[in-house]
C-alpha cells in the first residue's frame, strides 16, 4: 500500500501526515507513507488544496487533515 500526504510542510499537512503514520501504526498495516511538497506532483493528481491524502491511487481527502478514524477505515 502506498499512502502519499500532499502539501508544501505547513502546519495541517504535519498533522495529516503524522495522523496517517498513527493510523498505519494502531492498524499494523505495511504502508509505504510518501510526502510529495511538489506543486506539479500534486496537481497532476488532480489537487489543487492541501493537505491531501492520495492511497494506492485514489485521493481520499482534500484541503483538511483527515481524522484517524478516517484514515484507519481507509486502510482496512
Amino acid at each position: 500500500m502506498e499512502i502519499k500526504v500532499c502539501g508544501p510542510g505547513c502546519a495541517s499537512c504535519e498533522k495529516a501526515q503524522k495522523t496517517v503514520e498513527a493510523a498505519v501504526a494502531a492498524k499494523g498495516i505495511e504502508a509505504v507513507i510518501v510526502k510529495v511538497t511538489d506543486f506539479q506532483e500534486i496537481a497532476q493528481l488532480g489537487i489543487f488544496s492541501t493537505p491531501a491524502v492520495v492511497i494506492d491511487g485514489q485521493v481520499k481527502c482534500v484541503g483538511r487533515a483527515p481524522k484517524q478514524s478516517e484514515v484507519e477505515e481507509w486502510i482496512s
